[in-house]
């Protein structure tokens, strides 16, 4: 582990996803994490002891950098476990934020296809139990179901979190690892800090619009086998529906419920 990324969601961490993997990194972001990782996450968010250094060491030490969530909430952990790492806070305005908080939830509140996929496929059933446990340990706030996505049910405790979080960054990490980002900034002081040529290209502004989302179900193999896994569940529900609905048609739906009417009285 050479670079942990210690801001927030929606700090920009989709753009430093493909800025450190441009600088030649392998990068982790959100769903990586899911997709390499959930039983450790689900063992280190539901045990009375969260997990412990040695299991930050064999999660990611073939990994050079991680992005977003679950491991900005765990940065000093992971930099314990990875002593040379630099952490790298990505800041924001924080009224810029929140308003870009609610238009990624807006975005997934329209994308159906997202919701749906989340009840019938196992995997994405475990998908949304992991996203559900870290938003829990972000705010305190409990998902209830799939399509409950207003998690930001509280503007006060959201945006609390979100500056406790930068200042404890700041105030708790030894200065000579810490480098507070913006990532309008561009590539100039990043490559710097991290002792990086300058790419020959524009420096990558990802997810700007919420629209992150649609390529990631179009492109990362955990959110396609999720979809997968739906359209198997959906096509075993339509074959079901057509037998049951030819079963009532050959029988007629009468004798059909006074052979199920004996059945239950000889019971």
């Amino acid at each position: 582990m050479k670079v942990i990324t210690a801001g927030f969601s929606k700090t920009g961490t989709k753009s430093m996803f493909l800025a450190l993997s441009e600088l030649g990194y392998n990068v982790y972001d959100f769903h990586d994490h899911f997709w390499h990782h959930c039983d450790q996450w689900t063992k280190i968010y539901s045990s009375s002891t969260g997990g412990t250094i040695e299991d930050f060491k064999e999660m990611y030490e073939s990994v050079d950098a991680v992005t977003d969530a679950p491991p900005y909430l765990f940065w000093e952990e992971i930099l314990q476990a990875f002593p040379d790492a630099k952490v790298i806070l990505t800041t924001r305005d924080e009224e810029e934020w929140y308003q870009s908080v609610l238009g990624q939830n807006k975005v997934m509140k329209r994308n159906y296809i997202y919701q749906v996929m989340q009840i019938l496929s196992p995997t994405g059933w475990k998908y949304y139990k992991f996203f559900r446990d870290t938003m829990t340990c972000l705010s305190g706030l409990r998902m209830r179901h799939p399509f409950d996505l207003m998690f930001v049910k509280n503007e006060m405790q959201v945006r609390k979190c979100f500056r406790q979080h930068q200042e404890y960054c700041k105030q708790n990490c030894p200065p000579e690892k810490l480098f507070v980002y913006d990532v309008r900034q561009g590539w100039e002081p990043l490559c710097e800090f991290l002792g990086k040529e300058i790419p020959d290209k524009p420096f990558p502004h990802e997810n700007v619009t919420g629209n992150a989302l649609e390529k990631l179900m179009a492109k990362h193999p955990a959110l396609i086998r999720i979809q997968r896994e739906m359209k198997v569940t959906v096509a075993l529900m339509s074959f079901a529906l057509m037998f049951g609905s030819y079963k009532i048609y050959k029988n007629g739906f009468v004798e059909l419920l006074n052979n199920f009417w004996s059945s239950v009285q000889l019971k």
